[in-house]
């Protein structure tokens, strides 16, 4: 047990840091919308070798190693949660490929790159270029929660990562014992016979626990509290069991252990995955900061040109290489390949084992293996800051990343949805209405709203909505039992500050009202469905208001006495107001209320009144573009040319009439569009601005 040293922390001190800083590192990356592991690695970095105040070696002593290996099991574990077949869909040739073809392949030249550009010897060369093959799930899964990937690269990317990372510690444990075999002139025989058997030791044990496991939970012998610590429990015994049989194939038990348990359709399966995601979420943090701390700077003096020229064609030829032979010939889009080719960061995974390789190579009198984790720290922190800060923008580039645009879905059917849905596309937010009941959506598809028919807690809806295009939630169906089973289902996932739900009835009873933790949050003024209907019904409007200098908050409160103000749009988000909560305006800032009829009707007759307006401007324009051809204007009148405007100028006033009186730039309103902007009760246009928005597509 390591003892405090001079100048150093006692264990207990250098574990609370640990936590603090790697979780406050995640905290501030989530705050500034930076990539979560650059801002890990420079927290490390910061602690360690910059400023010396924790040392990993000199205040844990020998329990990092041991630490390291148990947390990159666990997080390979909740990886392999990840991987449901059936979430699989149209991905599952590619992901068959970057396995099958992509493994081989990227051993192969990476094992090429490191002999002839960095200049390493063969036995160095395979074993760091077996390990290379793994791409990192450690970083990838915060990436892609960073980019907003749709589904089928986000996908192949993140199987990719889980399976190649088992997948790549056991080719570098076949290329240690080929190392060994002429190191210590072993017998082939006997070198096969100890890999070949420590692997399906492994596969074995992690088939069986996981089988266990599965028939345990679904005999109820094991109770609801303790499933968890059980798991956690067996992870780490299958993996030390393995672990002793063959150094590194514990990683291939646990993650055998985890698709297994994935693909078992446990009805406790959503639980213990949210708690092993965010113990993995923990463990993370820690890793990375024990693994950044740890550097000796020292150690990165043994790397020379050749290593950045290595680094370089790892980006830039091996891994795009491997990717676009590998799927080749597959139905996957070229921009696709194109994202999957130039993403291939590398994380926890290649330095732990990299290091401990490293070390292994050297003590067998192959002398270069102890560049082995110099080499591999700074291709991570290449690719991770390269990919932390480059994958949003390719995937934008590329039309693979829903990008800043403020998504929200509306579940359930109605002219209230279609209204609210009309009225914040017209404010540039992304919104998709759903319900299990097509004649729900009729009405949202007579206005252009995009829809999904169907249920949105369903397996079909995981593959037929790309659900990371979207932030935020509203259960606003005719349902108040549904509405709050979706908004405590999808909390977890969007976070419970994204969860909104209009109010049940009688929920201000106390018969009826429900523990915090079940349902969304209140929209403003408290309403039920019905009673937005009612409203609709009576003569109710949706508008949106944009904020500027000159139109304030209270401007706007002044022209729309007795408004809701339901949602806000702003710097690319979009969140409702809540209940009896008091508005501050911001220039810019976008507000989605409800008018009452006497307000809507004024506006119509404004809108009326500009509608003349602008056919008025189109006739002078029309007539003097006419009279400018015959070399004269309205019939050979003279006119003072004063008096009306050329054009150049006619063609713009009468484009810029109703942009002049939209409401969203102040008080003044337009008029009626081809489609219509306001939903009443029957959910159909009867006049205003607020549905003028583009056409979308309808996933069904």
């Amino acid at each position: 047990m390591a003892t405090e040293s001079a100048g150093g922390l006692n264990p207990v001190e250098a574990f609370a840091l640990v936590g603090v800083v790697g979780v406050g590192a995640q905290w501030l990356a989530w705050r500034f919308r930076l990539p979560g592991i650059v801002v890990m690695l420079a927290a490390g970095l910061i602690l360690g070798p910059v400023t010396g105040i924790f040392i990993p070696s000199r205040d844990i002593g020998d329990l990092v190693g041991p630490m390291i290996s148990l947390a990159v099991a666990v997080i390979l574990f909740e990886g392999g949660l990840t991987l449901n077949f059936k979430q699989l869909a149209d991905a599952a040739p590619g992901v068959r490929r970057l396995v099958v073809i992509g493994a081989p392949v990227g051993w192969f030249l990476s094992s090429l790159a490191l002999a002839y550009i960095a200049g390493l010897s063969w036995q160095a060369a395979i074993v760091f270029g077996g390990v290379m093959i793994v791409t990192g799930p450690t970083v990838i899964a915060p990436l892609l929660r960073t980019a907003k990937l749709f589904n089928r690269p986000a996908q192949l990317l993140q199987w990719e990562g889980i399976v190649n990372d088992a997948v790549g510690a056991l080719v570098a444990v076949l290329a240690v014992e080929v190392v060994l075999v002429r190191q210590q002139e072993l017998r082939a025989g006997e070198a096969i016979w100890i890999f070949g058997s420590g692997i399906a030791f492994a596969a074995l044990v992690g088939f069986g626990a996981a089988l266990g496991i599965v028939r345990a939970f679904r005999r109820s012998l094991v109770p609801e509290y303790m499933k968890v610590p059980l798991l956690f429990v067996v992870v780490i015994a299958v993996f030390a069991l393995s672990d002793a049989r063959l150094h590194e194939s514990g990683l291939l038990a646990v993650t055998v252990m985890g698709l297994i348990i994935a693909n078992a359709n446990l009805p406790s399966y959503t639980e213990i995955y949210r708690f092993k995601e965010q113990a993995t979420t923990l463990l993370l943090s820690g890793v990375f900061i024990l693994l950044a701390a740890g550097v000796n700077l020292e150690m990165l003096e043994m790397l020379n040109w050749r290593s950045v020229l290595f680094i370089l064609s790892v980006i830039l030829l091996v891994r795009p290489a491997t990717v676009l032979i590998s799927l080749a010939g597959t139905p996957i889009p070229w921009k696709e390949r194109l994202l999957v080719a130039f993403t291939g960061p590398r994380g926890v995974v290649l330095l732990a084992i990299s290091g401990l390789f490293g070390e292994r190579l050297v003590a067998e009198g192959v002398a270069d293996g102890a560049v082995l984790q110099p080499l591999a720290f700074a291709l991570v922190l290449t690719t991770v800051i390269l990919h932390g800060f480059g994958l949003k923008p390719l995937a934008q580039k590329l039309g693979l990343s829903s990008g800043e645009t403020p998504g929200l879905i509306i579940v359930g059917g109605s002219a209230f949805s279609t209204g609210l849905a009309t009225a914040l596309i017209k404010a540039d937010v992304n919104v998709l209405v759903t319900d299990p009941n097509r004649g729900m959506l009729r009405s949202a598809r007579q206005a252009e709203v995009p829809t999904y028919y169907g249920d949105i807690l369903s397996e079909a809806a995981e593959h037929g909505v790309e659900f990371i295009t979207y932030s935020t939630i509203l259960a606003a169906s005719d349902n108040d039992a549904y509405n709050t089973l979706v908004a405590t289902d999808l909390a977890p996932e969007f976070g419970r500050d994204a969860i909104w739900q209009v109010s049940r009835a009688k929920e201000d009873r106390a018969r009826h009202s429900l523990p915090s933790q079940l349902g969304g949050k209140a929209i403003n003024g408290g309403r039920t469905l019905a009673q937005y209907l009612e409203l609709l019904a009576d003569g109710w409007i949706f508008r949106t208001t944009r904020l500027t200098e000159e139109y304030t908050l209270e401007d706007w409160q002044a022209a729309r006495e007795g408004a809701i103000p339901l949602a806000i749009v702003e710097e690319n988000e979009v969140r409702f107001v809540g209940r009896d909560e008091k508005l501050t305006g911001r220039p810019g800032m976008r507000i989605i209320s409800l008018i009452p009829p006497e307000i809507a009707e004024q506006i119509r007759r404004e809108s009326e009144e500009v509608a003349k307006e602008r056919e008025l401007a189109r006739e002078e324009a029309k007539a003097v573009r006419e009279g400018a051809g015959n070399g004269s204007r309205n019939g050979g009148e003279t006119r003072d040319p004063a008096d009306r405007p050329d054009d150049e100028v006619a063609a713009k006033d009468a484009s810029d009439a109703p942009e002049q009186a939209d409401a969203e730039d102040g008080p003044k309103q337009p008029d009626k569009d081809a489609k219509g902007a306001y939903y009443g009760g029957s959910g159909q246009p009867d006049g205003g601005d607020a549905a003028d928005a583009p056409a979308k597509d309808k996933p069904e």
